[in-house]
């Protein structure tokens, strides 16, 4: 009788990063389009709408930070994809509660933009906003040494390449403690703070392209 089951194929390691890569992508492009949707102006603006259009700068400020920030966190994740040869379970599992942290991004979004202006709840709401940020961060971070001490990036790639992504995906672990404690006294600070961290993150300094070992660029994290 012939065993229908094929052998598995030689060299073969791990799991392959395309669907994990395809559903994160898909996580991170819903997280931001459910932002926009909380940006609504009240149904009895009728009278006033261009003023109450102009009232709504919280939810622009709170939507402008978050896009901002979800964005450098793609950026991350496509450039730590882009390393692995191949995945493994412990690996996807991670990811999975990186974007159970992403997807719930939305949320502290609108709590901080309803509740700016309002003395203790406002504080109470950057708080929240700049722990959600905080752990995204850090288990981004927790993702790649993952990659790193379970020798899943491919093996051409150079100790600078690593050393380079590791350094960028760290600055945020220490910025966001300082805006955390700054937004207990004033929460605006600490949101701008937080832009300019994601800003920091996005924007294509100089020295911020990381050298590809296959010939080209990786985006920038």
């Amino acid at each position: 009788m012939t065993n229908d089951i094929p052998p598995p194929r030689p060299g073969r390691r791990g799991l392959r990063t395309g669907r994990l890569e395809a559903f994160s992508d898909g996580v991170f492009a819903i997280a931001i389009t459910l932002l926009v949707l909380d940006i609504a102006v009240p149904a009895s603006a009728e009278a006033h709408l261009l003023r109450s259009v102009a009232d709504l700068w919280p939810s622009y400020l709170a939507y402008v930070v978050s896009v901002s920030t979800i964005g450098a966190m793609w950026l991350g994740h496509v450039a730590i994809t882009e390393y692995l040869e191949h995945t493994d379970v412990g690996f996807v599992r991670l990811n999975l509660l990186l974007l159970l942290v992403i997807a719930f991004l939305p949320f502290p979004t609108r709590l901080f933009a309803d509740y700016i202006g309002k003395d203790s709840p406002e504080r109470v709401a950057a708080t929240i906003y700049g722990l959600s940020l905080l752990l995204a961060s850090t288990l981004l971070l927790v993702l790649w040494r993952y990659a790193l001490r379970h020798r899943l990036v491919r093996p051409d790639a150079a100790d600078t390449e690593v050393q380079f992504l590791t350094k960028r995906l760290t600055p945020g672990l220490a910025a966001y403690p300082v805006f955390i404690i700054a937004g207990l006294f004033i929460p605006v600070v600490a949101i701008i703070g937080y832009l300019g961290i994601a800003l920091y993150d996005i924007i294509p300094f100089p020295w911020g392209s990381i050298p590809s070992g296959r010939g080209r660029r990786l985006p920038q994290p």
